[in-house]
């Protein structure tokens, strides 16, 4: 649980009931559809770069390193906003996702 954010980690502490009825929420919504995990990791991170979410860019580029997506195809996802997002937003989800690279590397 250290490895999480500090602020998560507040939130679950404060709130468990909380964090364990999103989780629940969030598996059943997996389970409505035929995306892959892989294929709603890169969504959830579209997602994230759309608002501009600091904490959910580097959150889902990571978790999706662990899933197996590569460098290349999370820095395709955050490319890909550009036309739709903007200039702005995609240059910040392509840092945080550098930034998530460059901590896998020093690790």
């Amino acid at each position: 649980m250290s490895d999480l954010p500090k602020p998560f980690r507040r939130f679950l502490q404060r709130y468990p009931e909380v964090e364990k009825a999103h989780m629940e929420l969030s598996l059943t919504i997996n389970r409505q559809g035929p995306l892959s995990e892989r294929e709603r990791r890169l969504v959830r991170l579209g997602i994230a770069v759309g608002q501009q979410s600091q904490g959910g860019i580097k959150s889902h580029a990571r978790r999706g390193l662990e899933e197996g997506i590569s460098a290349e195809e999370l820095r395709h996802a955050a490319l890909l906003a550009l036309p739709t997002a903007g200039f702005p937003a995609m240059i910040a989800a392509s840092e945080w996702v550098e930034e998530v690279l460059a901590e896998r590397t020093e690790s």
